[in-house]
């Protein structure tokens, strides 16, 4: 064969392998969520992280939050007979009360006894009536996009509101080998477009691990000389085409992982899958890598039959909330312990709430406002915030029935920026947006918006 066919073949076998690794690689690792973070370079984190927790599904925040005295009260137990959490006995509501003793007038869940400890703590804030001030849908797709890109109303941006964050953050450094970081089967939609954000299942499963068990990589008992495919693959991403930069980004991205000593989750953790998913949120907070942003979903809150209520009937909304509530506690108690809560800060949101009165199938349909909760070393909580119009029927016809809305979400995230981000690129990051004016929930600076 002449010198320049061999040297054509080879050419071809090299490109072809390299696609098939490329293709490989991202498949083994994450599917087609996997998203690429900055090369590997140490890189300490004294700013804070923002770990925002979706609940997919729309939460019953008036089960979640209930009302417990007052005339509220009495409209409440009128609109769901079968589902309202009781005021008192065994599997009452528990009261939240001031850090003076004073009654607020609403109580938690009685399975969310690690909320209320946050609370009683004084770093667990409530923002009543929370969620789309502008635009009003009852579709979970619209809903929930509207959120992921900060963009009510409008689903074109083309980047979630955490991707836009990171990208205007002042004085952000250019080495944070993994500056984002979303726990998930797939990046959700407030990480899109980005090229930094990273997501993982878990660690484990971040791993080129397909194939051959002895062909992956080398091991103490390999054979001498062999050289596995995770070794390979290192040597193949050395040219300046778009196919050999992706390879370079997910071999960094895979050895980012690899290299921190990610553990198992404690024993005294809950176990479940939202647990494990903030544990590994937590490891990577210690690891300094630079994480500004974690994304992490709980979904199964589209409850509309059988809903049941604390002790009674259907348990799954009550389990619901319970694994909410212990793997939160558990998140906040470990990094109040080893010393990072002060720099972390825990939003919690749902696309929308549920209706008022409880459906014919004894479960609640698609609503509006509904609480927003924010929890961290830096919250002034024990404490509500917002807007609350009641729950009187008169008082909600206008708004069919519902909970209104009274505070836009993006004024508390808008806060959370500038307070505890020193990002006031507000503009970039909620496009439209203005009128900004901080509630206090958290603690820090506060700085003009840009």
């Amino acid at each position: 064969m002449p010198s320049s066919s061999k040297d054509r073949l080879l050419l071809d076998r090299r490109e072809f392998l390299k696609g098939c690794c490329a293709t490989a690689a991202v498949g083994a690792v994450a599917g087609p969520s996997l998203l690429f973070s900055d090369p590997a370079h140490a890189a300490a984190n004294p700013y804070d992280t923002i770990v925002h927790v979706f609940l997919r599904g729309g939460i019953d925040g008036l089960n979640l939050v209930p009302p417990v005295s007052g005339n509220d009260r009495a409209f409440y137990e009128e609109a769901r007979p079968d589902l309202s959490i009781p005021a008192t006995g065994t599997y009452a509501a528990l009261p939240l009360t001031l850090s003076s003793g004073a009654a607020t007038g609403f109580g938690l869940h009685p399975s969310a006894t690690g909320l209320r400890d946050i609370w009683t703590d004084g770093k667990l804030a409530i923002v009543n009536s929370c969620g789309l001030l502008t635009t009003v849908t009852r579709s979970h797709f619209d809903a929930q996009l509207y959120l992921d890109l900060g963009t009510p109303g409008t689903k074109g941006a083309g980047t979630g509101w955490l991707t836009r964050a990171w990208n205007s953050q002042p004085g952000a450094p250019g080495n944070a080998a993994m500056p984002a970081l979303a726990v998930n089967s797939r990046t959700p939609a407030n990480m899109l477009g980005s090229t930094e954000a990273l997501t993982m299942g878990s660690p484990s499963d971040f791993a080129l691990n397909s194939g051959a068990w002895a062909w992956q990589r080398t091991r103490e008992d390999s054979p001498a000389g062999l050289k596995g495919v995770n070794e390979t693959l290192a040597t193949l991403w050395k040219g300046q085409t778009g196919l050999e930069a992706s390879g370079r980004s997910a071999d960094a991205s895979l050895r980012v992982i690899a290299g921190q000593p990610y553990a198992d989750m404690p024993a005294t953790w809950p176990d479940s899958t939202f647990a494990r998913q903030l544990w590994t949120v937590a490891q990577s907070i210690r690891f300094n890598l630079g994480m500004r942003y974690a994304a992490v979903d709980l979904g199964g809150w589209d409850t509309h039959d059988g809903q049941g209520t604390a002790g009674a009937g259907y348990h799954y909304y009550q389990n619901q909330v319970a694994d909410l509530s212990q793997a939160l506690a558990a998140f906040y108690g470990e990094l109040k312990t080893g010393g990072e809560i002060g720099r972390v800060t825990v939003v919690v949101q749902s696309e929308f709430g549920r209706r008022v009165r409880q459906n014919g199938s004894r479960g609640t349909d698609h609503g509006y406002g509904n609480p927003l909760l924010v929890l961290g070393g830096a919250v002034n909580g024990r404490k509500l915030y917002g807007s609350w119009k009641g729950l009187d029927p008169e008082i909600l016809s206008p708004y069919f029935g519902d909970v209104p809305v009274t505070t836009d979400f993006r004024r508390v995230l808008s806060e959370l920026l500038i307070r505890r981000m020193g990002n006031n690129h507000l503009s970039a990051v909620f496009p439209g947006y203005t009128g900004y004016s901080p509630l206090g929930i958290v603690q820090g600076s506060d700085m003009t918006p840009a």
